[in-house]
């Protein structure tokens, strides 16, 4: 009889899933709060002030010495740079190598597991490895002197954002093709089997099959991306330290040193700026991913 009231009356039944919901992500929803929105919400007020303790409101002006401070212009150039060279080559790279292991290739276990493994290294270990090859006395100036040409110190030269980049490709590549092969498998392959029927060469299926409906997919690598290539602090400053050559100062260089001084001002005034433009690029990212659908639709 309970059961049978329980079920009549949808409204207890869906307050109890509500009850469940919260009890399960209850624990998660507080640690969010705790260790990542209040210290942020508190740090964007902060932002505002002219010092943490007992401050008064100054409005914008410590976001107007921030926005002039050359340090902070040359921190955000190189990691909009950086982001700019780092992201298409690991999309590309990563797809490549999603279309290669979606085929049956006798390595193909192999080599997943070779492109999966940077994921559960150290990245106290991914940096010394690099380190290996790029020092001065490294593998590389090592090869190159024996080909008889002049070493280049790689990290303090124009060179270490190249340097950079394919660290950090190599470090992402993995996450980046298990998705590209997810989203390979959940392409039906009755599609394929069509335009083999109707001649299409493999140029065609690939343009007009593959990456069409691997676009919903290419917008989801894109966009972790473009979050992952701000995070590469922690490789720039194992491999060269608090004040790394000119051209690999990030932002997290400049928000890192600011901490260490105690400007806290500048510090929450430049996450904050950080934060708005990532907000800004996943906006933009997913209103054009809900238009190509529309589109598609």
């Amino acid at each position: 009889m309970a059961d049978k009231l329980y079920r009549r009356n949808p409204f207890k039944r869906r307050g109890k899933n509500w009850i469940d919901v919260f009890l399960f992500l209850g624990p998660s929803l507080a640690g969010f709060a705790i260790f990542y929105l209040i210290p942020f919400a508190m740090g964007f007020f902060y932002s505002f002030q002219d010092s943490t303790l007992d401050g008064s409101f100054v409005g914008f002006e410590n976001y107007k010495e921030l926005l002039a401070s050359g340090s902070f212009r040359n921190a955000a150039a190189n990691t909009f740079l950086f982001t700019v060279v780092s992201v298409p080559l690991i999309l590309v790279l990563s797809l490549i190598a999603a279309l290669l292991l979606n085929r049956k290739l006798f390595i193909r276990n192999w080599l997943q597991t070779a492109f999966v493994l940077p994921l559960v290294v150290p990245t106290a270990s991914v940096v010394m490895i690099w380190q290996i090859l790029f020092d001065w006395n490294g593998s590389v100036n090592a090869w190159m002197q024996s080909l008889h040409l002049e070493r280049i110190d790689w990290m303090k030269s124009d060179w270490s954002v190249g340097v950079l980049a394919v660290v950090y490709s190599w470090k992402n590549i993995g996450y980046n093709i298990i998705l590209f092969l997810a989203g390979l498998q959940s392409i039906p392959k009755d599609y394929y089997e069509t335009a083999d029927i109707e001649g299409a060469g493999t140029f065609n299926k690939t343009f007009h099959i593959t990456l069409v409906y691997l676009t919903p997919t290419m917008f989801l690598v894109v966009l972790m991306s473009i979050i992952n290539s701000f995070k590469i602090f922690r490789e720039t400053y194992l491999i060269a330290g608090d004040y790394p050559y000119d051209r690999i100062y990030m932002l997290q260089h400049y928000m890192n040193n600011m901490f260490l001084s105690l400007d806290i001002q500048k510090l929450t005034a430049a996450a904050s700026l950080m934060v708005g433009c990532i907000l800004i690029l996943v906006t933009l990212m997913l209103f054009i991913e809900r238009r190509f659908r529309q589109f598609m639709d």
